[in-house]
């Protein structure tokens, strides 16, 4: 995010003008490090007369052009990214001629070099405000124009943009303006509808195309040439095809864009971006090694996710950043009903209810939660709140939105709204009151108690039984003292007894909870069962309690027996979120997961389970356990692994969980044996990825060394190689690889993916007390490079080298004082506060797991 634009300066920037066309000419002939950017913006003011700005960052500015008169080029604010703009008239036309800057970054126009054949690929990301890194313009979502884009590219790269190409002309060898000589061609691209600036898009490179056409829609697949043979375009477009029936048959709009491009673009730093028809995704969704099916579903659902913004984002849009929620929860919701109703993930809600929602109730207990409607007063306060809340809270509430007016009153209200918004921008009330006329139901109560608070609530049964039948019983709705509102909640609670081994439903009741109390009638008199689960059917947001004897039922075996896979989804979460709230210890949960996890089927689900017990271990555990802890969670799952399907999706999560946890001689000799090939389980290919999972495993077991991570990396010289060698060279497990990781980081010369992944070796859970120098390290550098970096990577070295490792009071109060002594801007407080949280309940949670010793 380039500069700082407030709400109240776009707000005024909106009253005063009327932006209607972009032309923008690039020159990307010219060299690394720069490329030729010239801007002509024609737009009106209601002001004649009245000054502004337009924003510019990273550039040269060689001349600027104002209604045909020239303005002083030194008026440049380099620091803020603003150019001046003074004595404006009724109608204007803007000439910017500058020189701006590539990038390596992710932000703006990033620039990668494909390290196995050397071609060059160039991909925008301008979310939240990072367009003007890349040509001159009024950044902010509700100044939208039509955009016209030239480019002069290299003659044997691809380029790509929000509309189809109108015209290429080849242009002979010539002579660029800085010495370059070379073939290049000149893309025309067909003007665009009105779009806002964030949702504009330039990808160019060496890329590998697949094309093909549905229902009148064209349609492109991109990926670099050297991943060509991996690109699985074939279940790629059966998603795309499934989406655009699915959207136009509930939309009522048809696709607004004309062709429609995805591009698995490099070093991105997102999952992927809703470029209004040109949308790029990480590559990492190209899968050059064998993955399961849990990845697989995930790159269908963002496939789905950025498709549902084409409607909502990108035919109609936020105002303004405070409603930021509308845009990504919407299109949540909407792509995980996509998934459900269109395609084979028909389980697509339990996903849901085990991934997004255990990220939405842990953000939203930070001390830094916030309401779904947030207030955003500047763009330093959105970048941070693209989060748990905004994405999955955000969605989980309109899920339970639809139960309460309908899916059918849902649906026929957002056709409305697009048919009254398309091309326009709105506000939350324009979508409530849309719902409002085809549901009938006033929402203003609603929206206050669910997207104008913050927090979750907790709900618990409370029961009395007399001859095994239950006299009494009761749903308690708790919220703590500093967000003290208690919300109405429409759920199911659900008995479940043991019979024939299996875990079935026996009884259902639908019903409202209001207030502290809430008495379930209808339960009165029947049989108590062996589990009784509220929340059944995920209906509503709320973290759920399971009674002494329903827990009891679980941790003896009852986990396994479910015949549903949601109802087991919403156990292990609601186990999960006892053990972090400290109410299950640690050893507990790992033997809920020793116990259960054999049998479950839903791979995500799977995945998720053992990735919380092994951070149940290394985080939550009292220390004295945790060797003993590992070892219960290796034996299990070397006893699991062994009795795998082969080649199964199972198979392969527990050999990957299995490296994770490896920690004694004899499990590391299996590791090794593994990635030798001298004993590989039946069923397994050791391909490039799972290589290096296994080498990771070894360095941070002290098995392998420097010289073995450079001949890994000569066996896979690819741009995921080196990410990979750059995170198992900073997870060697001595002071002086790590002091030389750390060098490596604060340098701040790292690619952003590179950043990354050494930031990750670094923080290696196995060894902790090699991380006791640098929490004061920690503190004396972050505010410097909060300051000085992009914000993208200031933001990962804040969290990503927060001491969280060093689970001590002495880290909660280095925090604290830091945060008093260097009064950091609101953001950065916030990323710290938020580290010091998960430090403060680790310490929580290790007290309670010793006390269960």
């Amino acid at each position: 995010m380039a500069g700082n634009l407030t709400r109240d300066e776009a707000r005024e920037r909106a009253r005063l003008l009327k932006v209607e066309s972009y032309d923008v000419a690039l020159d990307l002939t010219e060299g690394e490090e720069r490329f030729e950017s010239v801007t002509k913006v024609r737009f009106t003011s209601t002001t004649p007369g009245a000054s502004t700005f337009i924003d510019l960052h990273g550039a040269n500015v060689r001349r600027v052009t104002l209604n045909g008169t020239d303005l002083d080029a030194s008026a440049y604010d380099a620091d803020k990214g603003r150019f001046p703009l003074p004595s404006l008239a009724a109608s204007n036309e803007l000439l910017v001629d500058a020189d701006c800057t590539y990038m390596r970054t992710g932000e703006g126009l990033h620039r990668f070099v494909d390290p196995v054949d050397q071609k060059v690929y160039l991909h925008s990301q301008f979310e939240t405000a990072d367009a003007h890194r890349m040509y001159a313009c009024f950044d902010q979502p509700d100044l939208k124009a039509t955009f016209q884009l030239t480019v002069l590219a290299p003659a044997d790269w691809e380029v790509v943009s929000n509309s189809a190409a109108a015209t290429v002309e080849e242009l002979p060898e010539q002579a660029g303006k800085h010495g370059t000589v070379q073939a290049a061609r000149r893309w025309e691209f067909a003007p665009t509808p009105v779009l806002s600036t964030y949702i504009t898009a330039l990808v160019a490179g060496h890329y590998h195309k697949v094309t093909a056409e549905h229902d009148g829609i064209p349609l492109g697949v991109y990926c670099r040439s050297s991943l060509a043979e991996h690109l699985d375009a074939d279940n790629i477009l059966e998603v795309t095809r499934q989406g655009f029936d699915f959207f136009h048959r509930v939309f009522g709009v048809r696709y607004p864009f004309g062709k429609y491009d995805q591009l698995f673009v490099p070093e991105f730093n997102a999952g992927a971006m809703e470029n209004a028809g040109c949308v790029t995704f990480l590559e990492d969704y190209v899968f050059r090694s064998r993955v399961t099916d849990a990845l697989v579903e995930r790159r269908a659902e963002t496939i789905l996710h950025e498709m549902a913004h084409m409607w909502f984002g990108d035919l109609v849009t936020m105002r303004w950043w405070d409603d930021l929620w509308l845009n990504e929860s919407f299109a949540t919701y909407m792509s995980v009903l996509a998934q459900a109703e269109s395609t084979r993930w028909t389980r697509a809600w339990t996903t849901f209810a085990n991934v997004e929602k255990t990220w939405a109730y842990r953000q939203d207990q930070l001390p830094s939660t916030h309401p779904i409607a947030a207030d955003i007063p500047d763009m330093q306060a959105v970048e941070v709140n693209f989060d748990g809340i905004t994405y999955a809270k955000g969605a989980a509430v309109l899920k339970q939105l639809v139960a309460y007016v309908g899916l059918d009153n849902f649906l026929a209200g957002v056709r409305d709204y697009f048919a009254a918004h398309a091309w326009g921008n709105t506000e939350l009330e324009d979508l409530l009151s849309a719902l409002e006329r085809t549901s009938g139901r006033d929402l203003s109560s609603w929206s206050k108690e669910w997207l104008e608070t913050s927090w979750v609530n907790t709900l618990r049964p409370e029961f009395e039984v007399s001859g095994g039948r239950f006299t009494s019983f009761e749903v308690v709705q708790e919220a703590p003292v500093e967000h003290p509102t208690l919300r109405s909640h429409r759920i199911a609670v659900g008995l479940y007894s043991l019979d024939g081994g299996k875990l079935t439903r026996t009884k259902r009741v639908e019903l409202d909870v209001v207030g502290a109390r809430t008495s379930v009638s209808q339960l009165i008199g029947e049989e108590q069962p062996d589990l009784v689960l509220l929340n059944d059917d995920d209906l509503t947001y709320a973290k759920i309690r399971l009674d002494a004897d329903s827990l009891r039922t679980l941790v003896n075996g009852g986990i396994n027996a479910f015949t549903e896979s949601l109802p087991r989804a919403l156990c292990w979460t609601a186990a999960w979120d006892m053990t972090r709230d400290g109410e299950l210890s640690a050893r507990d949960y790992v033997k809920l997961v020793v116990s259960g996890v054999a049998t479950v089927s839903d791979i995500t689900v799977l995945q998720a389970v053992l990735r919380q017990a092994r951070l149940a271990v290394q985080q939550y555990a009292d220390p004295a356990w945790r060797a003993e802890g590992l070892s219960v969670l290796a034996t299990e799952l070397r006893t699991l692994l062994d009795e795998a399907e082969p080649g199964s999706d199972q198979q392969l999560s527990y050999l990957q969980a299995f490296a994770a946890v490896a920690n004694s001689e004899e499990e590391l000799s299996l590791v090794q044996a593994v990635l030798d090939g001298t004993s590989v389980p039946e069923g397994v290919t050791v391909d490039a990825d799972l290589r290096w999972t296994l080498v990771q495993a070894l360095v941070s077991g002290g098995r392998l060394g420097e010289a073995d991570i450079e001949a890994e990396l000569e066996r896979d010289p690819t741009a995921t190689g080196e990410r990979s060698a750059a995170q198992c060279r900073a997870a060697i497990p001595t002071a002086e690889a790590k002091e030389a990781a750390w060098a490596r980081i604060v340098g701040g010369r790292l690619a952003n993916h590179i950043a990354r992944a050494t930031i990750g070796g670094f923080q290696d859970p196995r060894h902790p007390e090699l991380m006791a120098p640098y929490r004061e390290k920690y503190f004396a550098e972050v505010g410097r490079i909060y300051q000085e970096w992009t914000f993208d990577q200031a933001s990962t070295f804040a969290v990503g080298c927060f001491p969280a490792l060093l689970i001590e009071p002495t880290t909660v109060r280095a925090a604290h004082d830091f945060l008093s002594a260097a009064q950091p801007p609101q953001a950065l407080r916030r990323l710290i506060l938020e580290g010091a949280d998960g430090v403060r309940r680790a310490l929580r949670n290790r007290e309670k797991d010793a006390a269960s010793a």
